[in-house]
């Protein structure tokens, strides 16, 4: 299902957009309207060629839901893209605020939010003990029902924690318990932590979520993601957004002729 059909750069009502970062970014300078045709677009191209930068400006325009340590309205670190966001005017089927935002660099910060939070709910329980101390059994639970729920829905979702298995697993504890169907998710890297094999079974997440109506932007430089099909991929290289074939991504000719012959790579790299 399309939720975002297009997102347009308008025209500054000065004489010009403003100077500097992010404006001066030759995809995002020379960028002026882009369409979704399809429930999973991928953004591709070489470090800092702009796509992750476009997808924050898409996450603030459209004032997605992070995972992370703060909202796209407050993250200091968007604080250039949320100038550049102001400009983009976003078309919708039907707007939504299902689904989020996430950077995998933001992950950790979100798991050390999501712990002090249990930390925080713990105290406040331990304290409605002691408060009701001596009270009866009802009056107790009643006092401490909201933290005991919400406790409840955090074991619910992440188990003992995000921070309480390796950074692939925790990745997949979080995707398991915040894919919850129609919505926009725009993923920046998601690959990151994730083996080859993880990153297969993220696949089969995508394809599930994509049925229940999901729409999915994600900048990736995953070979593995990239082949699912019929794909968008949108390629940022030469300072253009330009749709391009999965055969002809230079990602995927680049690995698929290192596994081939990698002593043909490594003779001119190491000599």
């Amino acid at each position: 299902m399309l939720h975002l059909t297009r997102v347009e750069k308008q025209a500054s009502s000065h004489k010009s957009l403003p100077n500097g970062f992010p404006f001066n970014v030759p995809v995002l300078e020379s960028f002026s309207a882009l369409e979704f045709h399809g429930p999973l677009t991928f953004l591709v191209g070489e470090n800092g060629s702009g796509k992750s930068t476009f997808l924050e400006a898409l996450a603030c325009a459209a004032r997605s839901i992070t995972v992370g340590a703060e909202s796209v309205e407050t993250d200091p670190t968007l604080a250039d893209v949320r100038r550049f966001a102001h400009f983009l005017r976003l078309t919708w089927t039907k707007r939504t605020r299902r689904g989020f935002f996430m950077r995998a660099e933001d992950f950790f910060g979100f798991a050390k939010r999501m712990s002090q939070l249990r930390q925080e709910l713990s105290e406040e329980a331990a304290a409605i003990d002691q408060e009701y101390e001596g009270r009866s059994a009802l009056a107790k639970a009643l006092a401490g029902m909201p933290y005991a729920r919400e406790l409840a829905a955090q074991q619910l979702s992440y188990g003992d924690g995000l921070d309480t298995s390796s950074h692939g697993e925790s990745f997949f504890k979080l995707f398991r318990a915040r894919f919850t169907g129609p919505g926009l998710y725009l993923l920046d890297e998601p690959e990151a932590p994730l083996s080859p094999m993880r990153q297969l079974t993220l696949i089969t997440l995508l394809k599930g979520m994509i049925d229940q109506g999901a729409q999915f932007v994600i900048a990736t430089h995953s070979p593995i993601l990239m082949a699912y099909p019929d794909a968008t991929i949108l390629s940022f290289d030469d300072g253009t957004i330009q749709p391009v074939a999965y055969a002809d991504l230079e990602h995927v000719t680049i690995m698929r002729d290192f596994l081939t012959n990698p002593e043909a790579y490594l003779r001119h790299l190491l000599a």
